[in-house]
């Protein structure tokens, strides 16, 4: 007869601790539905338009049921996002409140992270079915919201990072950029950054390139809505199927995506004109498990990446570097793709920044 293990002895206080933390955040995962619905139906919004506001009024101005409201904000009072004053029955959000969840170009807009979450939800069952077989899940294979979402996740990094924290750190590269030169985003998604770029310098030309035929559809829209369609153009292809000539190629997290990143590299440095560079944005990370785990955004870059990046990065070929690759992985890619110089130029606290040459 095998004896049998003893039970381990809990301790009381850490269990009752550690429940505690599960009981937080589930109470944070289920509000993130209302939360998104808010910010779906335009309820955060209305909020922020009206400062302080009784059911009926919010009701009236946001065009939502009364009595489903009234629970709605009772939630958002419950976990903290609204504050409630019994004496008038009304509800405030405040300015700060309205900065993170109704304010599209704010510095510190947060909502698309909300909208992301329901993409990923809608493919729980996806996830588990590749996490049982192994095998990958494209970009394309993903819920819609999850497109619109990264491209508002990214547009305010982009809009608030890119030529004052990213750009200015490579050298002479701004410069560059405003004299005139002809400059690829290999991965453009909805064309946010591209076009952003194209408003800023208008000597320079530019191409978006990416697998998802869709993305590229809506990103030459939003380069005729915003009035630089006459110096860029976004293409469908992957990442070794572009040609022609280019004085700067960027990857805006897309680098740790690849199936091959060395491959794709390779194919890069193929298309550099004389004196180009590579410039790649990337998630913020450190080498080791370990020292990441002390970054306090680690948990959702690591929920991301298991979510997003390594399947898909598995369903194109499988190196699946993850968003926490880490500066040594990545700029070792570089260097296996033939680049003769590779660095990180600089890191912020949410991204490192690679600048390589031929």
């Amino acid at each position: 007869m095998t004896a049998q293990l003893d039970a381990p002895v809990l301790d009381s206080d850490r269990l009752e601790e550690f429940a505690g933390k599960v009981a937080g955040d589930q109470a944070a995962a289920y509000n993130a539905v209302l939360v998104y619905l808010g910010d779906r139906l335009g309820i955060w919004r209305s909020l922020a338009t009206l400062g302080t506001t009784t059911v009926a009024q919010l009701a009236e101005h946001a065009g939502v049921a009364p009595r489903y409201l009234q629970e709605w904000l009772a939630a958002q009072a419950a976990n903290g996002y609204v504050t409630y004053n019994a004496a008038g029955d009304t509800f405030h959000l405040s300015p700060e409140a309205a900065s993170c969840l109704a304010e599209e170009e704010s510095p510190t807009a947060m909502m698309s992270g909300f909208e992301l979450i329901a993409a990923v939800w809608a493919a729980s069952d996806k996830l588990a079915n590749i996490y049982t077989t192994g095998e990958g899940l494209g970009w394309h294979e993903h819920d819609p919201r999850l497109f619109t979402a990264v491209a508002r996740f990214y547009g305010t990094m982009y809009r608030n990072s890119m030529l004052s924290e990213w750009f200015s750190a490579v050298d002479g590269l701004i410069e560059q950029l405003e004299t005139g030169i002809r400059v690829l985003d290999v991965g453009c998604g909805l064309g946010v950054a591209t076009i952003l770029l194209a408003e800023a310098f208008p000597n320079s030309t530019f191409v978006g390139f990416d697998y998802h035929e869709d993305s590229v559809r809506q990103a030459a829209a939003a380069a005729t809505e915003a009035g630089v369609s006459d110096r860029v153009e976004f293409l469908v292809g992957d990442a070794t199927s572009y040609d022609g000539t280019y004085d700067l190629v960027l990857f805006f997290d897309a680098v740790h995506d690849f199936g091959d990143p060395v491959g794709a590299l390779a194919h890069t440095r193929s298309v550099l004109a004389a004196g180009g560079r590579v410039v790649a944005i990337e998630p913020y990370a450190e080498d080791t498990l370990e020292a990441n785990l002390a970054n306090p955004i680690a948990p959702v870059f690591y929920v991301g990446s298991s979510a997003l990046c390594v399947p898909h990065s598995i369903s194109d070929g499988g190196a699946a570097f993850g968003a926490q690759a880490g500066p040594a992985r990545l700029v070792q890619a570089f260097r296996d793709a033939g680049f003769t110089s590779a660095k990180v130029a600089t890191s912020t606290m949410t991204n490192l920044v690679i600048e390589a040459r031929a």
